[in-house]
């Protein structure tokens, strides 16, 4: 349950391009998040890929530490928060959480706009059911 296995990356060249070609996208700061659903069976509901930028972040170890705290982040949140919103009808869902903060957050602060990340996700995935 709260694991981060090989399946739910996002690795496939071809799914990356597709992804970023012809995925929906919305920006929740300090995360740009891209989206879309493709008709293709696999095991997970989701891939994801975790990006932060190099022109913003010169030094691999502030990029890998934001990285690491944004993959926590999903990994701990995930199920409760993503994965029972999804749709079951649409197929795979290839999701891109794209790092645009200008300094280095606190986990606790990462961990919060990922959530709130995902429940902005669930209103333009599902537009006509109510939030509570």
């Amino acid at each position: 349950m709260y694991t981060f296995r090989k399946e739910e990356r996002l690795c496939s060249r071809k799914h990356l391009d597709l992804l970023f070609k012809n995925g929906s996208s919305f920006l929740l700061y300090p995360f740009r998040i891209s989206y879309l659903f493709i008709d293709e069976p696999t095991s997970v509901p989701a891939q994801v890929v975790i990006n932060v930028p190099k022109k913003r972040y010169k030094r691999a170890v502030d990029r890998n530490l934001l990285k690491r705290r944004i993959r926590e982040a999903y990994r701990l949140n995930k199920q409760e928060e993503f994965y029972n919103q999804l749709p079951t009808d649409k197929g795979l869902l290839l999701f891109s959480i794209q790092f645009v903060g200008k300094k280095k957050y606190e986990f606790i602060f990462i961990q919060k706009k990922l959530i709130a990340t995902f429940k902005r996700f669930k209103t333009l995935v599902q537009p006509n059911e109510v939030v509570e």
